[in-house]
């Protein structure tokens, strides 16, 4: 299976279980792996053959930005079902999401998520 990587792309969402926490958006970094056939694409250089993922970030960046979920796991899950659901041409979605300032003494906190298309 071939495979695209959407590495530390960096989204806001209101997130979280205190109150503090939802009085504003988050930063939120994402890693994606999309797996794919993406060989016909490699044989035609055309862009219709393939995984536009610059739509897909955006995608990403839109979904997490409209969402108040209380949990990352939530978050991610919901956003592997989005991205499987979007994108037909998708077979498994790897996802990491993190919360990279929420704990002063780790560096990061994340989540994350693999899900294969079911159809």
């Amino acid at each position: 299976m071939d495979k695209i990587h959407i590495e530390g792309l960096e989204v806001l969402a209101l997130i979280g279980v205190y109150d503090w926490e939802r009085k504003h958006q988050q930063r939120l970094i994402v890693d994606v792996e999309l797996s794919a056939d993406l060989s016909m694409a490699a044989q035609t250089d055309d862009v219709e053959n393939t995984l536009n993922y610059a739509e897909i970030a955006q995608g990403i960046t839109v979904f997490a930005a409209n969402s108040q979920f209380k949990l990352i796991e939530a978050l991610a899950s919901h956003m592997v079902d989005w991205l499987l659901q979007t994108f037909p041409l998708l077979k498994v979605v790897r996802l990491k999401l993190s919360k990279p300032d929420i704990l002063a003494n780790a560096k990061n906190v994340a989540v994350e998520f693999t899900k294969e298309q079911t159809f």
